[in-house]
């Protein structure tokens, strides 16, 4: 069924809208990129598009935000996000500072968009980018499904799109502990630093959890006061976490994709700090929520 494919199969595209993902094969076609441009575009406009549409439900660290447009019509996003460490960046990039590269956070297409859209979208970004001076890109895919009672909530991406660009596949990164919501989404460890340090975005993440089925802040530490003891918001963020059936499972690493971009030149003696492997092409087992 279509519903278990993944994007290491290149017969099809895969289009979102809601937080819901569907397939257009490719084969299909129709895309003429006369009638689409991709714009730089205020982050507001394009906070809203991504979390109303992306699985995730979230918005990265921005530094630039992208617009697809079919005339005025907003009908696909992408946002060049600053990561949680410099080292994301300056691994496969060690001779660029983390001011000359950044992450591709987030690339989402709505089920208008024809297929065959992904390839002209990467290489019209790749340009807009190295003109802001940026000589370095990286993405990951989330190879690991989600599926909650027999329904895939994620599908688990190889990234198909950044080897038909030519991204180089550096391996994993990171292995590490996840938190996955009741809706399949990862609660980030960005996400949690907000609310434990009460930063700047804790309301958004807050509010999502709240969504979820978690009783909101000020009604438990309003509780908890009744009976003398002064709860924080880290303390809150656990005791939620379990009420709403979140889980934490190991996650072998995101795959990871570099791109240099600039002048052909640039592209070809760009130095990359790890080892260029071979394409993956499965994606981890499912988790099962």
């Amino acid at each position: 069924m279509l519903e278990q494919l993944s994007l290491f199969d290149p017969a099809f595209c895969q289009r979102w809208r809601g937080g819901k993902h569907t397939w257009r094969p490719v084969h299909e076609g129709g895309f003429d990129r006369r009638r689409f441009r991709l714009v730089q575009m205020p982050e507001a406009p394009i906070r809203r598009f991504v979390t109303e549409h992306h699985y995730s439900r979230s918005f990265p660290a921005s530094r630039m935000s992208f617009g697809l447009l079919e005339r005025e019509h907003l009908v696909g996003a992408v946002v060049l996000g600053v990561p949680m460490h410099p080292a994301v960046l300056t691994k496969p990039f060690p001779t660029l500072g983390a001011d000359r590269a950044a992450e591709i956070s987030r690339l989402i297409l709505l089920d208008v968009v024809p297929s065959n859209a992904e390839s002209w979208l990467l290489g019209q970004l790749f340009r807009l980018a190295a003109g802001h001076g940026l000589r370095g890109l990286v993405a990951f895919s989330d190879p690991m499904p989600r599926i909650l009672g027999g329904t895939l909530l994620m599908p688990g991406h190889v990234g198909h799109i950044y080897r038909v660009t030519r991204g180089r596949y550096l391996g994993r990164g990171t292995a590490r502990t996840i938190t996955i919501l009741p809706d399949g989404t990862v609660l980030t460890a960005r996400a949690v630093q907000k609310v434990r340090a009460g930063e700047r975005g804790a309301p958004g993440v807050r509010a999502r959890l709240t969504a979820l089925g978690a009783r909101p802040l000020p009604e438990m530490v309003a509780e908890y006061a009744r009976v003398g003891y002064d709860l924080t918001p880290a303390e809150w963020l656990e005791l939620v976490l379990v009420q709403i059936g979140a889980r934490r499972v190991r996650h072998r690493g995101c795959h990871r994709f570099a791109w240099p971009v600039g002048d052909r030149g640039w592209r070809r003696r760009c130095p990359i700090g790890l080892v260029e492997l071979p394409y993956p092409l499965a994606t981890d087992p499912a988790v099962t929520l």
